[in-house]
């Protein structure tokens, strides 16, 4: 996994940033994401928080390789 930033993932899950943000407001994932002591306004994200989002949306990263 590498670092990602929200618009490459949202990208990467084939839907707009503003989906991802909604899908990033889930209390699991939320709580999950609180132990990385991420900003709301970050942008890039770090690998293991990106691992937490794609195993939880069942988001393959690796489109975003060969963009």
């Amino acid at each position: 996994m590498k670092s990602m930033t929200k618009t490459e993932l949202a990208r990467a899950a084939g839907v707009n940033r503003t989906t991802l943000q909604r899908w990033l407001q889930d209390p699991v994932i939320k709580e999950q994401l609180a132990a990385f002591n991420l900003k709301k306004n970050q942008k890039k994200l770090p690998p293991c928080a990106v691992q937490v989002i794609c195993d939880h949306y069942v988001i393959s990263s690796e489109a975003t390789i060969n963009d």
